[in-house]
């Protein structure tokens, strides 16, 4: 990577800060690739074009704001969240794009960090322009937009946020079983909305067999941006059922429709067994066994909705890298005793210690984001 890490002027920031916005359009309609967006800036700082990455093989975000922009982008500035591409894949490389359009500077929040497509801030130093860094620290909203795919690229696993909803005394399910509803309305909308932002939605048998989940997308709250809830209305993700033995019923309802390129909001169904992925200490499938055959899928965002016993497997694997919880204002008293069965905490030296990311009221719930700590 070259190039200054430099201060942002006031106008830069402000394109950067909409860039991320416009990448977030992308999340759950990319996979393999990443969301992407660019702004760019005539030589007056006017913002002239904008643009994202809305699926693979489809115009790179640099490309579709260079379009909008024509002519006045010569001599101005592009600022994307992530580093130009500097490759042919099914797509022209995006450096050569701004080469071509005569851009001046050009403003990168991440580098990429793929040795095919990274390059591009070096080839576009290399022909005169100028190519400035975000600072640490500015670019913190452009990774988290970016979070899952940078860390399948780091550690060749989709990312896994596990989603949770429980009571305020830690219970998601009443004494008698129950489970509708624990938390509003408004976080079960917003729930879908991550489910259809992801690339696959994964469960255990136990939950199938339990409570016959359709695992669709359904129900969007509106974001209060009308293109990014365009292009969610029909994204749904890859419905990932982990059953070791195939005791999946063929007619459970996360079969139902599973036609690839078919219903808007529901995905294909993947049941992934130990003859598929191996079989995990604990007789389940192999959880890096399956991580492993999503990547192969090109999945980079999974979204977790199991029972206790399969988030405490993948929170003892190490395998959560987020956890979004809604928090009911409500006590059960009574009820599921954990929310996740899991080995750690025996000692309050095993404690999995989580950090939080992110806290939001959604309707009368409280959202929370967390993260592992270390």
């Amino acid at each position: 990577m070259s190039g200054p890490t430099t201060p942002l002027a006031p106008v830069e920031r402000a394109a950067l800060a909409r860039a991320v916005v416009l990448a977030a359009r992308g999340l759950g309609g990319t996979r393999p690739n990443p969301v992407v967006g660019c702004v760019v800036l005539d030589a007056a700082g006017a913002v002239v074009g904008e643009g994202w990455h809305a699926r693979a093989g489809d115009a790179h975000a640099e490309v579709v704001a260079l379009r909008a922009a024509g002519e006045r982008a010569r001599g101005g500035t592009a600022v994307v969240t992530l580093e130009p591409c500097d490759h042919t894949g099914r797509t022209p490389p995006c450096s050569r794009a701004l080469l071509a359009a005569g851009v001046a500077r050009v403003v990168v929040a991440v580098p990429d960090p793929t040795p095919r497509a990274a390059g591009g801030t070096g080839t576009l130093a290399a022909a005169g322009v100028d190519v400035v860094h975000v600072p640490a620290g500015d670019d913190a909203a452009a990774r988290r937009v970016n979070e899952a795919w940078l860390l399948a690229q780091r550690l060749g696993r989709p990312h896994v946020t596990w989603k949770l909803a429980a009571t305020l005394d830690g219970r998601s399910a009443a004494a008698d079983g129950t489970s509708r509803w624990i938390t509003s309305p408004e976080s079960r909308a917003d729930a879908h909305l991550l489910r259809a932002r992801s690339d696959a939605v994964v469960v255990g048998v136990g939950t199938v067999l339990a409570d016959d989940p359709s695992l669709t997308v359904r129900d969007l709250p509106p974001t209060g941006d009308d293109v990014a809830d365009a292009a969610l209305a029909g994204r749904a993700p890859l419905r990932v059922v982990l059953d070791a033995d195939g005791r999946t019923p063929p007619g459970a309802a996360v079969r139902r429709g599973s036609v690839p390129g078919g219903t808007p909001g529901v995905g294909e169904t993947l049941v992934l067994t130990a003859a598929d992925v191996g079989r995990g200490a604990g007789g389940g499938v192999d959880l890096a066994g399956a991580l492993g055959a999503l990547h192969g899928r090109g999945v980079r965002a999974v979204m977790l909705e199991g029972g206790p016993r399969l988030a405490g497997a993948f929170v003892d694997a190490g395998l959560v890298d987020r956890v979004r919880a809604y928090l009911a204002p409500a006590l059960l008293g009574q009820g599921s005793a954990a929310l996740v069965a899991s080995a750690t905490g025996a000692s309050m030296d095993a404690v999995a210690r989580l950090a939080v990311d992110d806290v939001a009221r959604v309707g009368p719930d409280l959202r929370v984001d967390l993260v592992p700590l270390g």
